[in-house]
């Protein structure tokens, strides 16, 4: 089994990771900075 990594920046996930809803996908990330990201990447694409 292939260990989960953050959606922004590969990092390995561990138990903390926030789940963040992208479209209508639900992806994971290590930390509420990566979130952040994946949110304004998507709000630029949306937008």
């Amino acid at each position: 089994m292939s260990e989960k990594t953050c959606a922004a920046c590969d990092y390995p996930l561990d138990d903390n990771a926030i789940k963040v809803t992208i479209g209508h996908r639900v992806v994971e990330v290590c930390c509420e900075e990566c979130a952040q990201k994946l949110r304004e990447a998507q709000s630029k694409a949306s937008g």
